[in-house]
């Protein structure tokens, strides 16, 4: 079982692979609270306290799972302005996405990001890479408590 006080941000905009990915942590017994963001905006939003979660006081997630495909901010965005923040480029970031440019893997690692997975087409393949995901992010490596 995966310790329940590590939170993960979900930043995905296809609900087909929202369902998935949920899918997939549930099967491997990954029961972290997930919290689901559609937009690169609404993930900052989120992250930052701004627009619709300004007065929420919600901790910061301890794991990001970010695609890169978003509308109104894309991910490479959405990474720039995780890893330039103080507080918020402690936050490990796991782009996962289906981009298989190779542009974008660059950008990605030169930006900060913590890893790149490309999204498995097949299910068990999908199942199995969100497993390994939550095992290494969330039981092996070793957290901080952002605040």
């Amino acid at each position: 079982m995966i310790k329940q006080f590590i939170n993960i941000l979900l930043v995905e905009d296809n609900p087909d692979d929202v369902e998935l990915t949920i899918h997939a942590l549930e099967k491997n017994n990954i029961t972290n609270p997930v919290k689901i963001v559609r937009d690169g905006q609404e993930a900052l939003d989120y992250l930052f306290h701004k627009g619709k979660y300004a007065n929420s006081k919600h901790d910061l997630p301890n794991l990001i799972l970010l695609d890169l495909k978003l509308p109104k901010v894309d991910g490479i965005e959405v990474l720039k302005e995780i890893k330039y923040d103080r507080k918020l480029k402690l936050i490990p970031v796991v782009v996962l996405t289906s981009s298989k440019e190779e542009s974008d893997v660059v950008k990605s690692y030169d930006l900060g990001v913590n890893s790149y997975i490309r999204k498995p087409v097949d299910f068990d393949q999908f199942v199995e890479t969100v497993k390994q995901i939550g095992f290494y992010w969330l039981l092996i490596n070793e957290q901080l408590q952002i605040k």
